[in-house]
């Protein structure tokens, strides 16, 4: 068990950083704002920046984790992110302040799927939902407390401590790593090829979706650039999969060919565009709806980050005796009940509208994580563990983009349908709301479909994925 913490702990650290930079600074950008004397569409760029450069960099550490090994990949990774965070708080501008959030995201785009493949390699099937249910703590953890840390940070210190903080933990994490996580250096280091052509039809699909996203709740569906950007990243992803048929491509896209795994990311793409979707609305619900103040909210947020503390673990070693199945069934329903619950705000009172949601959604956030993630890794060969684990990511990632444009902009048909039916404007945003969480809660049970396609046991560890295949085929497990 010490060998195994001591193993666990800096890679929960590192994608703890990392997750937590996801939305640590959206509560700050007003004031950054201010003082950069910058326009809305001039500042959103300290987080349009991060999150492509961060999407860009997550297909590398397939090809990277040949070229250079775990080790120096995950220290190297850990060293970019702290630097890029030091240069952050240093920055006198929004230009610099963004070109340091470029080198920030490139650093935090590899630690996750790296982590999740070192995991993968160093732990038998049999154990991984047990070590992904604390790992997942830090993927989880770091987005979901980002906003009530980023408050306090930006509220009391200025807005630059909301970078400076990683320094100290960053170094401490780089210490911890290189002490535990030695053995990693002996790991065989290959020599293949970079996929320059898949490399680039990948980057120009993550932009062009970016993009597209980007304006999306401006100009909805109606304007000739939506459609060029859409025709543009469909067509450079088409273009994409057919590179990937080549000899050394970016990523191995046979394992597409695992209905496991396929599974997996079908439900992780749904909960993401979801979850995502209704964490947008959350805020507006909380302050604008119920009316609590900004740290009321972040508190009020931090029973889901409690939650989910203590169901991961748990779901984990559940998985690992029982299987994925019923579990992921159990948290889907609860993630789908809580977005429905949220729907009732100001209907059933104040209290139950802000605390019940949340013990649910955590509940059922801690149950799916974990067992998925295992699910995901065990369902290819353990050489395709970096290539699943960055497809995973940035699948995630991608989904949580989706999501956030997507309830956008129909927060704006509702929110305009109701002013034109003559509702005041609080009535109006109230109903939006309510129907945007409606919508979530309908599209987390599609969920459910795929869910009941998962293994109904742990998938056998001294067996290939294709026997485990055939196994499910047969209904065995």
């Amino acid at each position: 068990m010490s060998n195994r913490s001591n193993i666990i702990f800096p890679l929960v650290l590192g994608t703890l950083m990392a997750g937590l930079d996801s939305s640590i600074v959206n509560v700050s950008l007003p004031i950054m704002r201010t003082q950069f004397n910058a326009g809305l569409d001039d500042i959103q760029w300290v987080i349009t920046a991060y999150m492509i450069s961060f999407c860009v960099f997550m297909p590398l550490t397939s090809w990277l984790k040949k070229r250079i090994g775990y080790f120096d990949l995950y220290i190297g990774s850990l060293t970019i992110f702290t630097i890029g965070s030091l240069l952050c708080g240093l920055a006198p501008s929004l230009p610099l302040l963004i070109g340091a959030r470029v080198i920030q995201a490139i650093g935090g785009g590899a630690i996750t799927p790296t982590a999740m493949a070192i995991l993968s390699d160093t732990f038998p099937k049999k154990k991984l939902g047990s070590v992904m249910g604390w790992w997942s703590l830090g993927t989880v953890l770091g987005p979901a407390i980002g906003p009530t840390l980023g408050g306090i940070l930006t509220q009391y210190f200025g807005w630059p401590t909301i970078f400076y903080i990683n320094v100290p933990i960053g170094i401490f994490a780089i210490w911890l790593a290189a002490s535990s996580l030695s053995f990693l250096r002996n790991q065989p280091i290959e020599k293949p090829r970079f996929d320059t052509r898949g490399f680039i039809l990948l980057s120009t699909f993550i932009l062009l979706l970016q993009y597209f996203l980007s304006i999306l709740a401006k100009d909805g569906l109606t304007t000739l650039r939506i459609w060029i950007s859409i025709a543009g990243a469909g067509t450079a992803l088409f273009l994409f999969i057919r590179s990937a048929k080549r000899s050394e491509p970016l990523l191995d896209l046979s394992i597409f060919k695992s209905r496991v795994f396929v599974t997996c990311i079908f439900i992780t793409i749904i909960r993401s565009i979801a979850l995502f979707g209704g964490l947008f609305l959350l805020p507006f619900l909380l302050q604008g709806i119920l009316g609590y103040s900004e740290v009321q909210s972040g508190l009020i947020m931090l029973i889901n980050s409690i939650m989910i503390a203590i169901f991961t673990p748990l779901s984990g070693k559940h998985s690992d005796k029982h299987g994925p199945r019923n579990i992921c069934l159990l948290g889907i329903s609860l993630l789908s009940l809580s977005m429905f619950l949220f729907s009732r705000a100001g209907i059933i009172g104040l209290l139950w509208a802000a605390i019940l949601p949340m013990i649910v959604r955590g509940a059922g956030l801690g149950l799916i994580i974990s067992p998925i993630t295992s699910t995901v890794l065990n369902s290819v060969q353990p050489q395709q563990s970096p290539t699943a684990s960055s497809v995973y990511s940035l699948m995630q990632q991608l989904s949580g983009s989706v999501g956030i444009a997507i309830t956008a902009m129909i927060h704006q048909f509702i929110f305009t349908f109701y002013l034109n039916k003559g509702k005041p404007t609080i009535t109006a945003e109230h109903f939006a709301i309510q129907d945007g969480f409606v919508i979530a809660s309908v599209l987390v049970a599609i969920a459910l479909i795929f869910a009941a396609r998962l293994p109904k046991i742990t998938l056998p560890s001294n067996l290939p994925p294709e026997k485990n295949e055939e196994l499910l085929k047969e209904g065995i497990v």
